[in-house]
């Protein structure tokens, strides 16, 4: 007998099993699933989805107090994310009942009952495990001392801040290496604490890496101020004599860790507790024993997927084999015969940082496997290849430092191998020729997204057939590249080689894209639309090019009014009157309020202002004050009030830099650690004005607690101890995103050079109307060649990018006060050209909760309401 195979028992056969629904009966209609993690959501994700004949009525029995959450992400939330960021979508209430807080306490298989914590009796069916795992906390003295924790849910997050928050010694332990380990590691770092993981295996991250892949890491990882010690273990906790609280840790070679603060992340176990207590059959090491078919091989009416599941002998500790479980689950329970297709163990992923990718057979366990090693400690990278004794076919592989090539190696697992091992590991072969080749070579039965389970004929048929011709599309369509993204090139890639090409013209009127324009426009000097259009496009231009060559002519010389001479007819509505135009014809004014400051005077300036033209009033989500409501006749006006006392614009109304909002930093918070308003001040007057592409929003949060939400905006800052971590590519909107990480700790200088050059990196090559999200998105090489550029001026355009941002800020001038200086562009502030001054008619308001609201007249009661409230 193989002991690392429990026997199974005698069951009936498949055949005999009790019906289920859409098989014969027609009142088996009840699901339980236990458990509200990530794959216990996909599960039900995916049933309510395939079941439209609404065969199932589904609970769902979840022990946390919240709905269930990307714990993949975890370490985002010690990056600014909260927990909404993380949340997964919600399922529709009308379908599932999701009993938040109320975890199952045992099973009763007899009469199919799941009893929970509140009394409950929930009858069932068929029921799921998905109660995955806990984390290991070894065996040692002092390990549940005060200061223990451990690394798995949100509330674990909650007490880790908590504890770094109240440490006297500043310094922190973590026990293990592995994957959780380094993760809350660089999240004990993030938190301001002198880190250091301590694993018993040679080398961090065993599971994945071999000795030669995770040395560099190691060396990489202390560089960025985290000491490793591996090759020992933990001996035990030392306690405070009076406290009992955590003061340190032994290892098992005799060195002493002081520290007040202990992280365990040294694996997790299967919660398998209440199959064990039931009587299903569990795994040597645990978890629920399940056929193929993740059914459970002691009752055909329970199924077990993700952490608790023991398939062939084996616990699965990743997000994607739960996944396709739970897709697996799902078929079966409408009456398929889906079959669980094996684990894809591979994984790609930063660890502090660092780029670190396995596949395959990374340890070389195949009979008579080859392994080839591009091993360069200069570049920091390691890269193993192994493959099968012909070196004809691809078995598996390492990456560390780059991991550019994972996106089409780990497809290739199992395949020919396109071109010689040691060429596919050298960095710039053929100029991506590698790239492409892999691409072509792919079987259609190739997995192109392991997250969802994607294959390269799925994506094939997507882009042939169905008309997906960009990579939004194949993500709607397929949901490819929408898990954790690592194979977003190879989608790019496919397109290309399915020889889709996607035109870059600007418009009808210019061949050329927006960036292109930006250049030929810096290259020679060209300082108006008709001579641009005349030289390098056709025709007179239409209202796509107009604002977008405007745009581009203003980010080149902030010195020139945007309404001076032919530029003044290139604006769009809003830009043409320095307002953003209201359904009813009105304007709004929006003054800037840098960093969210304001003094009383200039509040009462506003309010008197306001009350003087009857103007509705409001707090807006960048901590400015909106006065909605003027005519434009009106508009010189209040401009005119307005900067006597000291107002400039918003800029509300552009494709610009609007607002840099802010917390109240360490000026006035207990748990601020950097002055978040003195320095949003100071950048938004920096950026004033600045056109772009499209709107451009900050914040400064002046701790990781994240007040201003940061990382939210097109760029964020966060305050750390020892300086700022800079975020890069967020936004709201239809489509929210969270801004990225693109560099720690900057001091103020390199903080202000680096957004700098973003800024005008961004402005220089984005299409028009798109948003920093976006182009992050779509740029070539993504957030490490942005890095590249900014940081480490890869490019050579540095100075440049420098020199543009001085030019800007030296050129300013408020438009608002331009306006008024000027008879010429006062003229453009009236609704009649022939009757100056005359008000608009059509314009009229109401009064609700004591404010002036516009009337749209020809709707239903607008007449009524426009006598009654008029003005």
């Amino acid at each position: 007998m193989n002991p690392t195979r429990p026997t199974r028992p005698t069951r009936p056969p498949e055949d005999s099993s009790p019906p289920l629904p859409g098989t014969g009966t027609a009142d088996a209609r009840r699901l339980v699933v236990v458990g509200h993690g990530m794959v216990g959501h996909r599960l039900v994700e995916a049933l309510d989805s395939r079941d439209t004949e609404h065969r199932w009525e589904i609970t769902v029995l979840a022990e946390e107090h919240r709905p269930a959450y990307d714990r993949v992400a975890l370490s985002s939330c010690f990056e600014g994310a909260d927990e909404s960021a993380l949340r997964l979508p919600a399922h529709d209430p009308g379908r599932v009942g999701l009993r938040l807080g109320d975890p199952a306490t045992a099973l009763d298989r007899a009469a199919r009952t799941v009893h929970t914590a509140s009394g409950a009796r929930v009858p069932y069916d068929a029921l799921v495990l998905a109660t995955g795992s806990r984390p290991f906390v070894p065996p040692i003295p002092g390990a549940a001392a005060p200061g223990c924790l451990v690394y798995r849910t949100l509330a674990d997050i909650d007490d880790i801040r908590a504890a770094a928050a109240g440490s006297h010694t500043g310094r922190a332990v973590v026990v293990g290496g592995g994957l959780l380990g380094l993760e809350a590691a660089n999240a004990l770092r993030l938190l301001g604490l002198a880190t250091r993981v301590v694993e018993r295996a040679p080398h961090l991250m065993a599971v994945q890496l071999d000795q030669g892949g995770g040395a560099l890491l190691g060396r990489m990882v202390g560089e960025l101020g985290v000491r490793v010690h591996t090759g020992t273990g933990t001996r035990g906790v030392a306690t405070h004599p009076r406290t009992g609280a955590a003061a340190g840790v032994e290892l098992t070679d005799g060195t002493f860790l002081e520290t007040d603060l202990v992280v365990f992340a040294a694996g997790v176990r299967p919660r398998d507790e209440l199959a064990r207590d039931a009587g299903l059959q569990v795994g040597e090491r645990g978890g629920v024993v399940v056929d193929a078919g993740c059914r459970s091989v002691t009752d055909p009416r329970v199924w077990a997927v993700g952490e608790v599941a023991c398939v062939e002998g084996r616990t699965l500790g990743l997000v994607a084999p739960g996944y396709a479980m739970a897709e697996t689950v799902a078929d079966r329970l409408l009456g398929g015969a889906a079959a669980f297709p094996g684990a894809d163990t591979a994984t790609r992923l930063k660890l502090l940082g660092v780029g670190v990718a396995s596949f395959g057979d990374a340890h070389a366990t195949t009979p008579g496997a080859l392994e080839v090693v591009l091993n360069d400690p200069v570049a920091a990278t390691y890269g193993k290849l192994v493959v099968s004794d012909d070196a004809r076919t691809l078995l598996g592989g390492i990456l560390v430092g780059d991991t550019s090539g994972y996106p089409l190696l780990r497809p290739l697992v199992g395949s020919p191998l396109p071109a010689d091992p040691s060429a596919l590991l050298a960095p710039g072969t053929e100029d991506g020729a590698q790239t492409r080749a892999g691409v072509a070579a792919l079987p259609d039965s190739a997995q192109i997204c392991s997250c969802h389970a994607v294959t390269k004929g799925t994506l094939t048929a997507a882009v042939t057939g169905q008309g997906c011709t960009d990579v939004p599309a194949l993500k709607s369509r397929t949901r490819a590249g929408t898990g954790c993204g690592s194979c977003v090139p190879a989608l790019e890639e496919l397109l290309e080689a399915a020889g889709v090409e996607q035109s870059t013209a600007l418009c009808e009127h210019f061949d050329h894209s927006r960036a292109e324009l930006f250049e030929i426009v810096a290259a020679t000097g060209i300082s108006t639309f008709s001579r641009l259009v005349a030289e390098h496009g056709r025709g007179r231009g239409c209202d796509v090019c107009k604002p977008a060559v405007a745009a581009i002519l203003a980010s080149r010389d902030s010195g020139t009014h945007i309404l001076d001479g032919e530029r003044g007819g290139l604006q769009d509505t809003n830009d043409r009157h320095l307002a953003n135009m209201q359904r009813n014809g009105t304007y709004s004014v929006v003054p800037r309020v840098p960093g969210g400051e304001i003094t009383p005077a200039r509040l009462i300036v506003l309010g008197e202002v306001a009350r003087d033209f009857g103007l509705y009033t409001k707090i807006t989500g960048g901590q400015r004050i909106d006065l909605l409501g003027a005519r434009l006749e009106e508009l010189p006006a209040i401009w005119r009030r307005l900067t006597e006392a000291g107002f400039e614009s918003g800029h509300a109304y552009g494709k610009a830099v609007r607002t840099v909002k802010s917390c109240v930093g360490s000026t006035w918070c207990r748990y601020g650690v950097q002055d978040s308003v003195g320095l949003a001040v100071e950048l938004e007057l920096r950026y004033r004005g600045l056109r772009a592409p499209h709107k451009l929003k900050a914040g400064v949060s002046g701790c990781a607690r994240e007040c201003a939400e940061a990382r939210s905006k097109d760029f964020g800052i966060i305050a750390t101890e020892q300086g700022w971590n800079l975020y890069v590519g967020g936004n709201g909107g239809f489509t929210p995103r969270h801004a990225e990480l693109l560099a720690t700790d900057l001091d103020h200088d390199t903080l202000v050079r680096t957004i700098d050059r973003f800024l005008m990196f961004y402005i220089r090559t984005a299409d028009r109307l798109q948003r920093t999200a976006a182009w992050l998105e779509t740029l070539e090489g993504g957030l490490d060649h942005l890095r590249a550029v900014v940081l480490d001026d890869a490019l050579g355009i540095g100075a440049d990018l420098d020199a543009a941002m001085a030019r800007h800020v030296a050129d300013y001038r408020d438009e608002w006060r331009g306006v008024l200086e000027d008879p010429a562009k006062l003229a453009r502030f009236t609704s009649f050209v022939n009757a100056p001054g005359t008000p608009d008619p059509a314009i009229s308001f109401a009064v609700e909760r004591d404010q002036p609201v516009p009337v749209h007249l020809g709707l239903p009661a607008a007449r009524a309401a426009a006598e009654a409230g008029s003005r």
